[in-house]
């Protein structure tokens, strides 16, 4: 299927490894530009150097997402060099264990600055350049603001606030045909997922009780998975999807835990 992405510039933050590199990768792979966003140089040069690799195109800005100026800096790179937006992925963010009774104040504002507003900021910044090409968002988010996971409160609530403001941006941009949805993810193997699970006295023996609940086929969702799913988001052939919350995780989140 032909996603009629061809040239389109789409900012993905976050977008040289796990799964903001899969979309990345997958939006490249369909003739868009990703445009990625990171802080890590070394990360991000790799990423858009192997897309290119592989025929695609890319282009990068590198900036600390929690820091206003630089974000404001990214977007007019973008707008510098292609002198348009056509989508934004929302996707940075780390689960930093920031809980309720071992967490306090400080860590927990931080933990929502990590997580989420530089999610509005980005939005924020892009919204006039969205409007003029009647653009697209999609939001990452996880299964941690539905399920609870225990010792997480400040990640809960940032994944809480990307699924309440994937809703209200979906409304408020109604008039300018921007259409805002997000894919929750649950369990896909990425780097962070990878230190998570060594953190356990026997990592081999969690992960396969992890897999195992996962219903279909036992086995963890891929990176390639979710960024195809952004990527159809992204595209006209979404043209009339806008407020949802899509789950890419093999019935993980939903489906009876019997099976």
């Amino acid at each position: 299927m032909d996603l009629n992405l061809q040239g389109k510039v789409v900012i993905v933050s976050g977008g040289s490894k796990g799964i903001g590199y899969g979309i990345s990768s997958s939006l490249a792979a369909e003739g868009a530009i990703p445009f990625i966003v990171g802080r890590k140089e070394p990360d991000v040069l790799k990423a858009v150097q192997t897309i290119k690799e592989k025929g695609g195109d890319a282009a990068y800005a590198i900036a600390e997402l929690t820091d206003p100026e630089q974000c404001e800096k990214a977007i007019e790179k973008v707008i510098k060099e292609f002198g348009r937006i056509d989508g934004l992925v929302n996707n940075a963010g780390v689960n930093d264990g920031v809980g309720l009774e071992n967490g306090n104040y400080p860590d927990f504002m931080r933990s929502i600055q990590r997580n989420v507003a530089h999610y509005y900021l980005m939005a924020h910044l892009a919204l006039p350049y969205l409007k003029q090409s009647k653009g697209a968002i999609v939001n990452i988010g996880s299964k941690t603001s539905l399920t609870g996971q225990g010792g997480t409160s400040g990640y809960a609530a940032a994944n809480g606030g990307r699924n309440a403001l994937t809703r209200e941006w979906a409304v408020e941009l109604l008039p300018y045909s921007i259409r805002v949805n997000a894919v929750i993810v649950a369990e896909c193997y990425t780097p962070l997922y990878d230190r998570w699970i060594k953190t356990f006295d026997n990592p081999a023996e969690k992960l396969a009780g992890i897999t195992n609940k996962i219903p279909l086929e036992n086995r963890m969702t891929t990176a390639a998975e979710i960024a195809d799913t952004v990527a159809f988001l992204l595209s006209s052939k979404s043209s009339h999807t806008t407020g949802q919350l899509l789950f890419v995780d093999g019935g993980y989140t939903h489906l009876d835990r019997a099976l």
